[in-house]
This record gives structure tokens, sequence and C-alpha cells, in this order.
């Protein structure tokens, strides 16, 4: 596995100063675009998940390209967590912290059942915060979540730290 997991590191894109100075972009199109790139992205993400699970819930935008492709994979279901105001039924709502203001994460109150295993997924793990109000939202709905799986963890962002309290097996595949 941790030649699969070289091989991404090195093909993941990295653009300086996007969106703003001094940040370091980390493109995951270059792993989307290719392939067999794409599906060893796929694979080993899921070879993290060595628990029962039922279903595979991930998190807009980004989240949902690797989520969805687990869940096929993985022969599960899927539950897109969605930014505010793009799911179509009655929802509950988690607010969370950006750099510059807040912005609002949504699931389906009928997405899932009490207890239902459930593997959280996400492109990238910076701050946590986005993660952290996914977190709320399924356990609100009772769902077991039974590990968090990221392509990317920024370390230097400590996201990781903040969801530590919730005490998840959280899985990162590239750490930059």
């Amino acid at each position: 596995m941790k030649d699969s997991i070289n091989i991404l590191k090195n093909s993941i894109r990295s653009i300086n100063d996007y969106p703003k100075p001094g940040i370091i972009y980390r493109d995951i199109t270059t792993l989307l675009k290719d392939p067999q790139l794409f599906a060893l992205t796929i694979d080993t993400c899921s070879q993290f998940i060595a628990e029962e699970v039922s279903t595979i819930a991930a998190v807009d935008a980004r989240g949902f390209i690797i989520g969805s492709a687990m869940a096929q994979n993985l022969k599960k279901g899927f539950i897109p967590i969605r930014k505010k105001n793009k799911l179509p039924s009655n929802v509950i709502s988690e607010s969370y912290n950006l750099e510059y203001g807040t912005d609002e994460l949504e699931l389906h109150l009928d997405s899932i059942v009490k207890g239902q295993k459930v593997v959280l997924v996400d492109d990238v793990l910076a701050t946590g915060g986005t993660a952290e109000a996914a977190i709320k939202l399924l356990a609100q709905l009772g769902a077991d979540i039974v590990r968090i799986v990221f392509l990317i963890e920024l370390v230097e962002l400590r996201g990781r730290k903040l969801l530590e309290k919730y005490d998840y097996n959280i899985s990162s595949i590239v750490k930059f």
C-alpha cells in the first residue's frame, strides 16, 4: 500500500499562491482525469475500511467524487452531505466556520437509520471544520460513524486535533 500512497502523493498537483498568496493548493484533478490513477485512488481509500459498514457518507463537492466511487467499489449505499439549499426534502443543518465567515451543511432527515454503520469521506482534512459539521449531522440522526477517510490531510492546519475529541478512527491517505 505504501507504493500506492507514494504514487498518489506524487501525482497530486501543487499550485502555489492559489487561491491566495501563501497557500499551496493540492489539486486532485490530476488523479481524476487518469483512469488508472482514479482507480488507484478509490481502491486505496477503500482499503482503509476494515469495519463492516452499510453506507458511505460524503461531503459536497469533491468528497462526492471519492465517496460515491468508494460506495460503488464496496457495494454500499451513498449519502450526500450537501451545502445549504441543495437538498429537496426535509433536512437538518449544521453551521461551520470558514476562514472568512461561515457556511452550512445539510442532510436529509431520512438519510440514516439509527445505529446504521457509516464511513464519512471527504477529499481534504484541513482545519477540520467541515468534517466536524458532517459528524454532528450524522450523529444527530443516530449514525454509528465507524471511520472517517480523507484522501489528503494538510497536517500543519491541525484538523485532526479538532476531530480527535470525537474518538473516531481517522484515516488520511496522503499527508502534506
